[in-house]
């Protein structure tokens, strides 16, 4: 009977370790999550290594914080991580609820270049001067050859063909936001004081990280590695001064310009900027209104964030193209307010200050953003 005793006492000590390896095996189970190191902030990965080619899933919802109303989704915020990560070169992203909370993106208090989308400033520049009674939307504006800028410019075009040109602050203001026209916006720029007017709007409204360069002439001459002349601005007399400039004085002053953009601005800056417009909290009811008008107008970038956009949507939005010297291209931008059938509004602002991809490959990922905003949109 002893011996039996001690048989039952083994025999149970060997069943408790089997259980006891058992449970451990569990706790590592080879379906547990695996962790999937972040790229560093400073650079997108383009080309992932072969072992981690495939991204693993989102997690579950169950997974992420719980969303309150009128904020944005969780999974917004993963969803541009993942598209960001894989698309090359320099690029900044910013999603803000206007209505109700929330911020995401990447990069967002980085500086990148601005381009076209700094008419934005001079159009609320002149505009507020328009409230303040310091000038008239029927005021008219007297443009001569001397006033010609480069690149883009309809206006431009016809003040070389008829000599003289009186245009209102109005239609200027139509020409540059919904035209993005460089001639009609630098006159305003003109007449509103110049960059530092344009400055001291910025400044005196706290609108943060967003610079202000010297106007379209100056600003492009110097990033082709150019002094401006004023013959520059007829036909494409600038392109063939830009030819002739050598290829390593280019390259430095393009590099120069993006590693400091005289006319940088963050997205997340952008973003608050275009939400305080929307709010009311930059001009009057009247000016406001105006001015979103006018964005929703807009010409240029139709493939950009407005092809992301659903139906039923409104959308306005400014654009920006920098110069490119291959194979790189810069200063690819698109802002603008995205506003749901419900009434719910985001500022929602892609930036890229280098990239080589192809003008397909910008699009496509800038209409992703815009698409997963509104897909993800709950009241």
């Amino acid at each position: 009977m002893a011996a039996h005793r001690n048989f039952r006492a083994i025999w149970g000590k060997f069943c408790a370790l089997i259980m006891l390896g058992s449970m451990m095996t569990a706790c590592v189970s080879a379906d547990g999550p695996r962790i999937v190191p972040r790229p560093p902030a400073d650079r997108p990965v383009s080309s992932p290594p072969p072992s981690q080619t495939t991204m693993p899933a989102p997690p579950p919802r169950t997974s992420t914080p719980p969303r309150s109303a009128g904020s944005i989704d969780p999974a917004l915020q993963q969803f541009i991580f993942e598209e960001w990560r894989k698309f090359p070169g320099k690029t900044g992203v910013a999603v803000l609820r206007i209505d109700g909370t929330g911020l995401v993106g990447q990069r967002l208090t980085d500086l990148f270049p601005q381009q076209s989308v700094s008419k934005t400033w001079v159009a609320l520049t002149v505009l507020d001067q328009v409230d303040q009674g310091k000038l008239s939307l029927n005021q008219n504006v007297r443009i001569t050859p001397d006033d010609v800028a480069v690149f883009y410019q309809p206006l431009g075009d016809r003040v070389t063909r008829e000599g003289v040109v009186n245009e209102s602050i109005a239609r200027l203001l139509e020409l540059a936001i919904t035209s993005s026209d460089n001639t009609a916006n630098d006159n305003l720029l003109r007449v509103a004081g110049g960059p530092d007017a344009v400055r001291a709007f910025i400044g005196k409204h706290g609108l943060g990280q967003i610079r202000f360069g010297p106007g379209e002439r100056l600003l492009q001459s110097g990033i082709a590695g150019m002094e401006w002349r004023q013959e520059y601005s007829v036909g494409r007399r600038f392109y063939a001064a830009r030819d002739a400039v050598p290829y390593d004085r280019r390259k430095a002053a393009l590099d120069a310009y993006l590693a400091n953009p005289v006319d940088g601005a963050s997205p997340e800056a952008i973003a608050n900027a275009l939400a305080r417009l929307a709010r009311g909290e930059l001009l009057s009811a009247s000016s406001t209104r105006l001015m979103l008008s006018l964005m929703e107008q807009v010409k240029s970038g139709p493939n950009r964030l407005k092809a992301g956009v659903p139906a039923g949507w409104r959308f306005g939005h400014k654009t920006g193209t920098g110069q490119i010297l291959p194979p790189v291209s810069t200063g690819y931008n698109d802002i603008g307010i995205m506003t749901a059938p419900d009434g719910t509004r985001y500022a929602v602002v892609v930036m890229m200050a280098d990239t080589t991809a192809s003008v397909p490959e910008r699009m496509q990922f800038m209409q992703s953003i815009s698409r997963a905003t509104a897909n993800l949109h709950q009241p």
